[in-house]
């Protein structure tokens, strides 16, 4: 299975905005379509915590490591390279974090400042596309900002984006295909589709609330739950792309799977009904929702994790640090607790490798401002 960062992009066309009466049926675990390639545990076999590197900004001593992204080309960046969002300043006030950070993926690695920017402010998402243009979002700032791959600012973008818990890249990985970037908002319980668009003279972004009715706790700093851990996975089949784009929601600890997802181009495509189990669709024959999990061991999740077997693995962040390993189809493979404090440490997951031999999971603990790599 080909693991991309997060979804195609589709022509723009006129939408219409209004939801018909389609409602997806409740469902459970078991529920989802998708078949996984394997029900091998990685999670039981990540044996193996190393410490890859502090990720204090060296300048200005931002800290609470959060979004985890890793870089797939060398071009400005060197393939390989780990970029972590910093979600606190140097005081350790939360949503006041202001820089991302590059750390090479190697034990005793020393941070960099990467980009620096007001725009970044609660900095908890950092999308990287397959050209280094890194997405990066801010929770306090509302923003979602464009660096370069040399972290120099180029654009921001705010409405329909108002507080921006994660966003993820979305590229099927097809020759001509386009990418998109996908954001979660914690204001709003939606989540924002922007799509470059090739204009006479050079690129648009189309911004598009294409999903809406996530629940949402109105939070602030830390506590701050609502859809995030965006995940985006595809397969190819031809010249086609089979794709789903899976979100958590920690207020109903549920995990959605949006089946198609590069099919969704209207405003509120998808409005996700109360209780986070059922879903009207706009257009049901294209792309719609389910649940692939709802309940325990799940328990406020934030971040995310897309295996190379498609499975996936979650963040909790009530009862301790425990991480969720499930199937697509929703059956709960394995958990691991990372240390047994009642206080939330792990706000980022990243899965590299190829298959079940060399999968390997980084992750961020905010209890000492490090980033850690679990291997088998």
């Amino acid at each position: 299975m080909l693991v991309a960062g997060v979804l195609l992009g589709t022509s723009a066309c006129a939408g219409n905005t209004s939801v018909p009466t389609y409602t997806s049926p409740v469902v459970g675990p078991g529920a989802n379509a998708i078949t996984p390639l394997d029900k091998t545990s990685i999670l039981k076999r990540l044996t193996k915590d190393v410490e890859i590197g502090s990720t204090v900004d060296p300048k200005n001593g931002d800290m609470g490591p959060r979004a985890i992204s890793v870089v797939r080309s060398t071009f400005g960046l060197t393939k390989g390279q780990l970029l972590v969002c910093n979600f606190e300043n140097s005081g350790g006030v939360a949503g006041k974090g202001t820089t991302i950070d590059v750390l090479d993926p190697t034990p005793g690695s020393k941070p960099a400042t990467f980009a620096q920017s007001t725009k970044l402010g609660g900095c908890d998402g950092d999308a990287i596309t397959v050209t280094n243009q890194v997405y990066a979002t801010g929770l306090s700032s509302g923003h979602a900002s464009h660096f370069d791959q040399d972290g120099i600012l180029k654009k921001s973008y705010g409405k329909p984006i108002q507080a921006p818990l994660a966003d993820a890249d979305a590229y099927c990985g097809l020759p001509y295909a386009p990418e998109d970037i996908y954001v979660s908002d914690a204001a709003t319980g939606s989540i924002v589709k922007m799509e470059f668009l090739e204009v006479s003279g050079g690129q648009k972004v189309k911004m598009t609330q294409v999903m809406t009715g996530f629940a949402t706790n109105k939070g602030t700093g830390w506590n701050v739950l609502g859809p995030s851990g965006i995940q985006y996975n595809s397969t190819r089949t031809g010249s086609l792309c089979n794709d789903t784009l899976y979100i958590v929601d920690g207020v109903t600890n549920t995990i959605v799977a949006v089946s198609t997802a590069s099919s969704l181009i209207q405003k509120n495509e998808i409005v996700v009904q109360r209780g986070g189990k059922r879903f009207k669709c706009a257009n049901p024959k294209a792309t719609c929702a389910s649940v692939v999990y709802s309940g325990a061991p799940l328990n406020a999740p934030v971040a995310s994790a897309l295996l190379p077997n498609g499975n996936l693995i979650v963040a909790n962040t009530k009862g301790g640090n425990t991480l969720v390993e499930l199937t697509p189809a929703g059956q709960v493979l394995a958990t691991k607790k990372i240390d047994t404090s009642k206080t939330a440490h792990i706000f980022g997951l990243l899965a590299i490798g190829t298959g079940d031999r060399d999968a390997a999971l980084y992750y961020t603990d905010t209890a000492d401002n490090t980033l850690h790599e679990l291997k088998q």
